[in-house]
């Protein structure tokens, strides 16, 4: 195996798995790893641990790049408030490993691809917070299922032209598949918005002089048979 080392976070199936070797087991749809191989790289998935910000970063130092991956949500503690009767799967180990690994990445200046969750523990980690249920806002449909199988929507996206979202997948707009019902709120420090839905969600950040995308959609449901969303692995491995 060559090519560039990939992070990617993996995700705990937890106690509802009963059949052995799955319950309590660490795991990741392929789609995320078959995208990152299409580009060229090994990726490696890591499992939620305790970590300060000195190991964090000895582990990014033996990588490539890092992808923050889709999954729950975050504990809403995080970012100062109580849960919404909707929140779901938090898993505070986890939180605290990702954002420090987050923040690390941006630190030592780790290229990132940040999806869905990533995306959103990247705003917490930079003091931003979320809104907990879009459907509450008026006017804002269901983003998709999250949690649910085949709960995937596919919707356009309209990207800001000048930044560096556009220049990696070519485009102005992008047909998307999302699934997740919680979004950014307040803007996390330095952060800016890239792209949104038709409805105005955000979709896209972008952390000015730092080599990371933050993509509200996942790129890897659709990317094995569309090159814009392939796009963002192959610039992730370039």
């Amino acid at each position: 195996m060559s090519g560039p080392l990939v992070a990617v976070t993996g995700r705990r199936l937890g106690t509802g798995v009963s059949t052995w070797p799955y319950a309590n087991a660490a795991a990741l749809p392929h789609a995320y790893f078959e995208a990152l191989r299409r580009s060229g790289a090994t990726p490696v998935m890591l499992d939620a641990a305790p970590i300060a910000p000195a190991e964090a970063d000895a582990l990014l130092g033996r990588f490539d790049a890092l992808v923050l991956t889709g999954g729950p949500d975050i504990d809403p503690q995080c970012y100062g408030q109580v849960a919404h009767p909707k929140t779901y799967g938090v898993d505070r180990e986890a939180d605290d490993f990702e954002i420090t690994l987050a923040r690390s990445a941006i630190d030592r200046s780790v290229r990132t691809l940040a999806i869905c969750r990533g995306t959103q523990v990247l705003n917490v980690a930079l003091g931003g917070s979320l809104y907990q249920h879009i459907p509450d806002t008026p006017g804002v449909a269901p983003h998709g299922r999250p949690g649910e199988a085949n709960g995937q929507l596919l919707h356009d996206v309209r990207i800001d032209s000048g930044t560096a979202l556009a220049a990696v997948i070519e485009s102005d707009r992008a047909c998307c598949s999302c699934h997740h019902h919680q979004a950014i709120d307040r803007l996390g420090d330095g952060l800016t918005v890239t792209a949104r839905a038709d409805d105005d969600v955000v979709e896209a950040l972008e952390l000015d002089g730092a080599p990371l995308l933050a993509v509200q959609w996942h790129p890897e449901d659709t990317a094995g048979d569309d090159k814009v969303q392939q796009r963002l692995f192959d610039w992730l491995c370039g």
